[in-house]
């Protein structure tokens, strides 16, 4: 069967229908990526703020370390390196 032009006009009417998009849609759709990208900035920041603390405790540990062989070679006590 051969369609006909008036199928062919709701076809192409359909095919507008769906293409069209809600700006209301599209503004939930940009805030919603704000969001997400303030949430990830946050976990960057988060992340960085712990790898800063993993090294000042690992500085303190060496220099508990330190302290404790020089108290150690003092005192005549072997210590395992």
């Amino acid at each position: 069967m051969k369609p006909t032009v008036r199928q062919c006009a709701v076809l192409a009417c359909a095919i507008s229908l769906a293409g069209c998009r809600s700006p209301m849609a599209d503004a939930q759709m940009v805030e919603q990526m704000r969001q997400l990208g303030d949430e990830l900035n946050g976990l960057r920041q988060d992340a960085a703020q712990a790898h800063q603390q993993v090294d000042s405790l690992r500085t303190v540990v060496a220099r508990q370390d330190t302290l404790l062989r020089q108290l150690a070679g003092m005192a005549g006590v072997r210590v395992a390196p």
